[in-house]
C-alpha cells in the first residue's frame, strides 16, 4: 500500500497513515487522482514533537538559509506550474487557466517571503532613563499549526507556510481532506528543496481528527486557519483555552454595488467574474449585487444575457469558463439555497444541476432577482455560483445594505463618480474594498483579511504577516 499511497511527511520521513482515502476528480468521478494517507492523532503528536525539536536550530539559523529554501521552492513551482496546475484543476475543479495562475501565485508568495526572510527588522529606541539602551526585535512565535481549505489548495497553503518558515517558525500543516494532492506536491517540493527534518510536517486527514489534534496539542503555539465560520469559532475557543495565538479567515457575503452612473461594459464583466468564476467558490466572491434603481433593468438584462452564455464544463477544456462544484455535498448545499431563494420570493434564473458527458458536479450559475437583504439566501454564505440581485434607491441605501451583514471581508462598487468611490472606500465595513474591480482577486504583497465575522486576528500576506508569525521582545541594557 505504501508504494501506491501518497504519504504524510513527519520528521523528514514519508509515512503511511492510519487510513487512506481516494481523491476523485469532481468533473469526472471515474478519474481517481490518487490515494492519500490520513494521519492518526498519534501521528499529529509525532509531527508536533518533531516541529518542537527542530525549532531551536531553525529559529536561530541564518536568514540566508531560510531565504534560499523559499527561493528554491518558488523556482520549482514556477518551473512546474503547468503540471501542478493540471493536477489542481483535476482535484478541485477550477479551470486550467485559473489553476495554473494559482500555482504561479503560490510561487510568487514563496519568492516574496524569501526576500522578507532577510528583512526581519527591529528598532533601537532611546530610553526615558539615562544610560539605558532599548531594543525591540521580532522572534519566531514557535510551532505553528496551519489548517487550510479546499478552494485554493496551493495558494492558501503557500501564503501560510512561506511566512511561517521565513520568520523562523516550524510547521505542522493540515490541508483540506477534499484536496490533498496540491498540498502533497507542495510538501514534496519543500522537502526536495532541503528543508531540515521536522521543520515542515504534513499531516493529511479529516478536520475532526487531524485538525482537532493540532488545535489542542500543547506543543503548538499558534494556529492559522482558513475555513468555515462554525469551525473557526470553535477554534477560537479552543485556542483561548490553550493560550495559543490564533488567526482566522472564515468567509463572507460580499457586496458589489452598481451605481446608476456605472459603465455597464465594466460593471457586467466585473460582476460575472466576482460572482461566478471559480464556480463562486471563493470567500471573496460577490454574492450580493446591490444595484441602483436607475440602472437596474439595463444591468440585469445584460447580466442575464452574459451569464447564460458562460460555458460550464470540464476544467481541462480550454473553452470552459466555470468548472464543477467541488463535491456532491457542496452541490447539494448549493441546490438547497437555490430552492430557498425561490421559496423566499426571489425569481431564480439558472442554478440547476447540469448533466455532462462525464459524471460530475456541474451547476449552472444562478441569479436571484428581486431579492431583499433580509432573505436567508442573501445573508448566509452559499459558496457556490449564486448571487442575489438587490435593487436600491441611491448611494446611501446601497451603502447601508452593503454594510448590513455579519461579514466584512471584501466589498466593491462600480461607478464613474469619484465622490461615490471615495465615500464607499471610506465607509465600507470591509477589510478590502474594490472600485470597478471584482471583489475576488487580490495581490500577494499587501494585507488580506476582513472584519466582523469574516476574520479574527492579524492580517495575512505581505509584510503584515509578521504580526502573526513573530513575537515582539523588548530588551533593556544599562550602559553604566
Amino acid at each position: 500500500m505504501s508504494e501506491l499511497m501518497k504519504q504524510n511527511l513527519i520528521a523528514g520521513q514519508w509515512l503511511d497513515g492510519a487510513e487512506a482515502a481516494e481523491n476523485l476528480n469532481p468533473a469526472d468521478i471515474s478519474d481517481c487522482i490518487g490515494v492519500y494517507a490520513r494521519a492518526s492523532v498519534e501521528q499529529v503528536n509525532d509531527a508536533a514533537q518533531a516541529a518542537r525539536a527542530a525549532l531551536p536550530a531553525w529559529s536561530s539559523a541564518s536568514p540566508q538559509l531560510r531565504a534560499d529554501l523559499l527561493e528554491a521552492v518558488a523556482q520549482a513551482l514556477f518551473a512546474r506550474k503547468d503540471e501542478i496546475g493540471t493536477l489542481l484543476a483535476r482535484e478541485e475543479g477550477k479551470t486550467l487557466a485559473e489553476a495554473i495562475g494559482e500555482t504561479a501565485r503560490a510561487a510568487q508568495v514563496f519568492r516574496f517571503f524569501a526576500g522578507e526572510a532577510l528583512r526581519v527588522g527591529g528598532d533601537a529606541v532611546a530610553s526615558v532613563r539615562p544610560n539605558v539602551d532599548v531594543e525591540v526585535q521580532r522572534e519566531p512565535v514557535g510551532v505553528v499549526g496551519l489548517i487550510t481549505p479546499w478552494n485554493f489548495p496551493i495558494a492558501i497553503p503557500a501564503w501560510k507556510i512561506a511566512p511561517a518558515l521565513a520568520y523562523g517558525n516550524t510547521v505542522v500543516f493540515k490541508p483540506a481532506d477534499l484536496t490533498p494532492a496540491s498540498a502533497h506536491i507542495l510538501a514534496e517540493i519543500i522537502h526536495a528543496a532541503g528543508c531540515p527534518a521536522g521543520v515542515f510536517n504534513l499531516v493529511m486527514g479529516r478536520g475532526s481528527v487531524v485538525g482537532d489534534a493540532i488545535s489542542t496539542h500543547p506543543e503548538v503555539d499558534a494556529i492559522s486557519f482558513t475555513g468555515s465560520v462554525p469551525v473557526g469559532r470553535d477554534l477560537a475557543v479552543t485556542a483561548a483555552r490553550g493560550m495559543k495565538k490564533i488567526q482566522l479567515e472564515m468567509g463572507g457575503k460580499n457586496p458589489m454595488v452598481v451605481m446608476d452612473d456605472a459603465d455597464l461594459d465594466i460593471a457586467v464583466p466585473t460582476v460575472l467574474n466576482g460572482a461566478f468564476f471559480s464556480t463562486g467558490q471563493r470567500c471573496t466572491a460577490s454574492s450580493r449585487i446591490i444595484v441602483d434603481a436607475g440602472i437596474h433593468d439595463a444591468f440585469v438584462e445584460r447580466l442575464l444575457r452574459d451569464m447564460g452564455a458562460l460555458k460550464v464544463g470540464n476544467p481541462l477544456d480550454s473553452a470552459t469558463q466555470i468548472g464543477p462544484v467541488v463535491s456532491e455535498k457542496q452541490l447539494s448545499n448549493n441546490l438547497e439555497y437555490v430552492k430557498l431563494a425561490g421559496a423566499e420570493g426571489a425569481e431564480v434564473i439558472g442554478g440547476e444541476r447540469l448533466s455532462h458527458e462525464s459524471v460530475g458536479y456541474f451547476q449552472a450559475p444562478a441569479a436571484f432577482l428581486n431579492a431583499t437583504n433580509d432573505m436567508q439566501s442573501s445573508r448566509q454564505e452559499i459558496f457556490g455560483p449564486c448571487a442575489s440581485i438587490i435593487k436600491v434607491a441611491g448611494f446611501d441605501e446601497a451603502l447601508a445594505v452593503a454594510n448590513d451583514t455579519e461579514f466584512g471581508l471584501s466589498s466593491g462598487i462600480c461607478t464613474s463618480s469619484l465622490k461615490y468611490a471615495r465615500e464607499f472606500k471610506r465607509q465600507s465595513e470591509a477589510g478590502m474594498v474594490m472600485v470597478n474591480l471584482p471583489t475576488a482577486g487580490v495581490d500577494y504583497h499587501v494585507p488580506f483579511g476582513g472584519r466582523k465575522g469574516s476574520s479574527h486576528g492579524s492580517r495575512e500576506q505581505g509584510r503584515y504577516a509578521a504580526e502573526f508569525y513573530t513575537a515582539l521582545k523588548t530588551s533593556y541594557s544599562f550602559a553604566g
